[in-house]
């Protein structure tokens, strides 16, 4: 099996991690939601506290996650890019539930809390059993782009899409770390001078 197939067990996300990384999706919304609950004339400012707490500290820890698991991945690959194209635009495909921040969401009516929670749970078995749990807006929102890309390393090509904050160009020359079987991304390379570009 070549380098490229080979999957480290330490991408193998625990489900929690992918938990993780799904809810910080979703964490704009959450605020959009803490914003909709404001209300001066309750003691907290909020008519629910405990949901407002719940939905900060998700939203919170969530992102802070998927940033410090994305920036802390050890250098990958080397491969030579032989096609690229620019699919950032599939990073919106999360935005659907958006839709729920137009909606009176009552956080005391379990009903609709469990329809909603139901509805979440669903999207996220999805999110992780295709292992796309690292397509988000929030890392769009951080400067990270989803390219399709054709590479080539050891006489081997493999198309994938490919998430990095650089640029990606045919002939050049990148650093990818799998993530899942498609889905690979762009790791940084440490030069000696520490200035964070290879040495020309």
């Amino acid at each position: 099996m070549n380098d490229l197939s080979r999957r480290d067990a330490s991408l193998r996300l625990r489900p929690w991690a992918s938990l993780l990384l799904f809810l910080s999706a979703y964490a704009p919304l959450m605020a959009i939601l803490i914003l909709k609950d404001i209300d001066p004339a309750s003691p907290w400012w909020v008519r629910s506290p405990v949901y407002c707490t719940i939905l900060l500290l998700l939203g919170v820890v969530s992102c802070v996650t998927t940033l410090a698991t994305v920036r802390g991945l050890s250098r990958g690959l080397p491969v030579v890019v032989t096609k690229a194209a620019n699919r950032s635009g599939d990073m919106f495909s999360y935005t659907i539930p958006y839709l729920l921040s137009f909606v009176r969401i009552d956080p005391h009516d379990w009903q609709t809390v469990a329809g909603l929670c139901i509805f979440m749970g669903m999207l996220f078995v999805m999110a992780y059993r295709t292992q796309t749990v690292f397509i988000n807006p929030v890392l769009a929102m951080a400067g990270y782009m989803l390219v399709d890309c054709t590479f080539r390393r050891d006489d081997k090509e493999r198309q994938a899409l490919v998430i990095t904050r650089a640029p990606i160009g045919m002939g050049e020359t990148h650093h990818v770390t799998q993530l899942s079987y498609y889905l690979y991304i762009a790791t940084p390379v440490a030069a000696p001078n520490g200035d964070g570009h290879a040495p020309s």
